[in-house]
């Protein structure tokens, strides 16, 4: 039986990783791949300590990292299908068919994007069409681009591209907008954002990477020369497998304590975009999973007396 099982190898796993392996805890991380969703990306400027790295060399870095620490075993490529509590602990089920045992849980599952499903948007993925404003905003200095989403995440995106975006088309599939009103009030107040309504986007076209896109207007397809495309219509967390053993929001997420990155079930910890913290950002799901791995080897010290 292991001490801990981390379900994950994005930054929140590999950071949880670091730190059990740091406390000598005999660690399981399952994983699909290194990285989470930033290794699609070219170019990251936001990871602390890196100026500009790809999401390749991020997800190479966490790799090695966690690699290195001797009581730490990984289990790659390899994705969790569900767990259930057991005497002492939990049992995690695989999809290669495995089951391995562990005292405790570190859930860094993440998220996966909700995404339009057109032709184009996996294509230039990282190569213009983006899902997070927060990273990649300042990549499209003096650029036109547009955002899809008329909700908070979508008017939310489009204020922190004012900064840099030349020009912002904000893409929305009703009659009008359904943010809240002090965000609606932001944005309708800038010369620089376009809101388009009945607006729906039959495909994202370019050549290395996005010219622009298809859509159509009372029957007839039209094209929209921009330089981006801001996907912003909501994440699903990967909580799947959690469900009937911890406590989840509305929207999916696991609940937690982020005090100690605690769940609703004694035993189990969850840290970043798998979780109901507000900021999915990377810097921000290492630093709650170091906090989850130390409520881990605490937890262990009391049950182990």
């Amino acid at each position: 039986m292991y001490d801990v099982i981390i379900i994950g190898g994005g930054p929140a796993g590999s950071g949880a990783a670091v730190y059990t392996g740091r406390k000598r805890l005999k660690t399981l991380l399952i994983t699909e791949s290194f990285g989470g969703q930033s290794i699609v990306s070219d170019d990251i400027q936001n990871w602390i300590g890196q100026k500009s790295i790809s999401g390749y060399d991020l997800a190479k870095n966490l790799e090695e990292h966690v690699r290195a620490q001797e009581t730490v075993e990984v289990k790659i490529p390899e994705t969790v299908t569900s767990v259930k509590e057991i005497t002492g602990g939990f049992e995690v089920f695989t999809n290669n068919g495995n089951q391995y045992q562990s005292k405790t849980l570190i859930v860094t599952a993440g998220g996966r994007r909700r995404k339009l499903n057109i032709p184009g948007e996996d294509q230039y993925n990282g190569k213009g069409v983006a899902y997070c404003s927060t990273c990649d905003a300042p990549l499209f200095m003096g650029k036109k681009v547009v955002v899809v989403g008329g909700g908070n995440a979508g008017l939310e995106a489009a204020i922190d591209l004012l900064p840099f975006a030349s020009e912002i088309f904000v893409s929305v599939r009703s009659e009008k907008l359904v943010a809240d009103p002090i965000t609606q009030a932001e944005v309708l107040k800038s010369d620089k954002i376009k809101i388009i309504y009945n607006h729906v986007i039959k495909e994202i076209i370019g050549e290395k990477f996005v010219t622009g896109i298809k859509y159509d207007e009372q029957g007839i397809e039209k094209i929209l020369n921009v330089d981006g495309v801001f996907i912003e219509i909501g994440s699903i967390p990967n909580s799947e497998m959690m469900s009937g053993l911890v406590t989840l929001n509305k929207m999916g997420e696991i609940i937690t304590d982020h005090r100690l990155a605690t769940t609703s079930k004694p035993g189990i910890f969850a840290a970043g975009d798998v979780t109901d913290d507000p900021y999915k950002q990377n810097n921000i799901s290492v630093g709650d999973a170091v906090i989850a791995a130390l409520s881990v080897y605490n937890y262990l010290l009391k049950i182990e007396k």
